[in-house]
């Protein structure tokens, strides 16, 4: 299988997040592409290749321009303000509040982002860049005829709404890779979303729509991040009613319950007739991870590879999160190697 990864991801590395009222060291991390890269050469899984610049066009297919104006111009403006440490949100236009944009700095993140969790810095711009390079090269090794391939992506996407970032995600690469499938003329797409946490950015993307499909194996949204999405009863609207499957599942749940949870969703996408699946590929499932609450152990990820295999359509792998660092290579290669043996 065919890996596509920049080493630009290590341009961006938060100082800190806000977690249960202390700033602490980001979760997400360089090091974890870094631990999954070391995994894919370990095992041989295949060549690894820098991805193809396919410039903003692709990007603009998916995000809004003023969101992505704003967030490549962020850096500069708070650099000339001669503040110290990241940017970082401190309010939004909550319910009873207006949702304008205003002209300063802090209002402006505020309206554009939904959480804490996406501290832009000096490089973060650039790396969010490359991992969408890496996902739409993803999709053209698909497009050329292969059967597989695997974006290794970082920063992550699926938080990522239109013009929204938050959850440590700011482009969305799992649907910028969806839409790039769609305009080289597929007609069905589907996405499939195995992290911990539900990809809330890339069910708002596509919840109008028919032509991708979107499921979701997730934590409960009435207990786990990101909260205000992620509930069973959100089928899609519109045009994209029935089109939307999110499978909450409670704290705690080992394989016995996910596995049966992703059945459901391998069955809705045969049903569908996809012609090509993308994988949001989160390995914050395992039972270490240090910020989820599933059970999944390492032999699990090969049969989740096995199960998404006998799809038997054309894969994209598009990693997202997994935070225990030491096992993110294990457990994310195990996927692949599932899917590729099966």
């Amino acid at each position: 299988m065919l890996t596509v990864y920049s080493d630009d991801h290590r341009l961006h590395h938060g100082r800190c997040e806000l977690i249960d009222g202390e700033l602490k060291p980001c979760f997400e991390m360089p090091s974890r592409a870094d631990h999954v890269l070391q995994r894919v050469r370990q095992q041989n899984l295949g060549e690894v290749i820098a991805p193809t610049d396919f410039g903003r066009a692709p990007i603009e297919r998916i995000h809004d321009r003023a969101y992505l104006e704003f967030f490549e111009g962020a850096w500069a403006r708070w650099e000339a303000m001669g503040r110290p440490g990241d940017l970082m949100p401190f309010t939004w236009p909550a319910r009873t509040l207006r949702g304008v944009i205003p002209d300063n700095l802090h209002g402006q993140l505020g309206y554009y982002s939904f959480d804490g969790g996406a501290p832009i810095t000096a490089g973060t711009w650039q790396a969010a860049w490359s991992a969408a390079q890496v996902a739409l090269s993803g999709h053209q090794h698909l497009a050329g005829g292969a059967r597989s391939a695997f974006a290794l992506c970082r920063p992550p996407g699926h938080h990522a709404a239109a013009d929204l970032m938050g959850g440590y995600c700011y482009l969305n690469n799992v649907a910028i890779a969806a839409q790039a499938f769609l305009d080289a003329g597929c007609k069905r797409v589907a996405i499939l979303d195995v992290d911990y946490h539900h990809g809330n950015g890339t069910q708002s993307i596509f919840y109008g729509r028919d032509d991708v499909l979107f499921t979701s194996i997730h934590g409960d949204p009435r207990f786990e991040f990101p909260f205000f999405l992620g509930y069973a009863d959100e089928t899609g609207e519109g045009a994209g009613e029935g089109f939307n499957l999110n499978l909450p599942l409670p704290a705690g749940s080992a394989w016995a319950a996910w596995g049966a949870a992703l059945d459901s969703a391998c069955e809705r996408i045969a049903a569908y007739g996809a012609e090509v699946v993308l994988v949001s590929l989160g390995v914050d499932t395992f039972k270490e991870d240090p910020i989820s609450q599933f059970k999944l152990d390492s032999p699990d990820y090969l049969r989740m590879g096995e199960r998404i295999a006998r799809l038997g359509k054309p894969t994209l792998f598009v990693m997202e999160g997994g935070y225990a660092v030491e096992e993110i290579g294990i457990n994310a290669v195990n996927v692949l190697e599932g899917f590729e043996g099966a």
